[in-house]
């Protein structure tokens, strides 16, 4: 059973029926975590009214982890220019993920950040 950080993207496929599959059927046995700020994109992006069911039932899946001055101080250095990305991929280390879930390209060009396999699939 690995641990899986879910990025922004995939979060909101998940909520908003964007992509094939739900949560159960992609992680399998897995274990997976989301950074807050994911949350806050997903209702800002949508323009979602709290409460929202499917939303909240998701989040409740899922570890969250937390945004930490730490976390923000590495973000604002690197890896990328994006400092989301860098939030999450620092995000995903922080909880010591196996693999970080994207469809992002230019993520997914970065193949690993640290030991954290970067993938578009479990």
């Amino acid at each position: 059973m690995a641990k899986v950080f879910l990025d922004t993207n995939i979060l909101i496929d998940i909520t908003r029926s964007r992509g094939d599959k739900n949560l159960p059927e992609l992680l399998g046995q897995h274990t997976a975590f989301i950074s807050p700020l994911s949350v806050h994109i997903l209702y800002y992006s949508y323009k979602t009214r709290v409460p929202d069911a499917v939303a909240r039932d998701t989040v409740n899946q899922l570890g969250i982890v937390d945004l930490t001055k730490a976390i923000l101080d590495k973000s604002l250095e690197s890896p990328t220019s994006d400092l989301e990305d860098n939030i999450q991929l620092h995000s995903a280390a922080e909880a010591d993920c196996d693999f970080f879930i994207t469809r992002d390209r230019q993520l997914l060009a970065l193949g690993y950040f640290g030991k954290t396999k970067i993938t578009n699939r479990p």
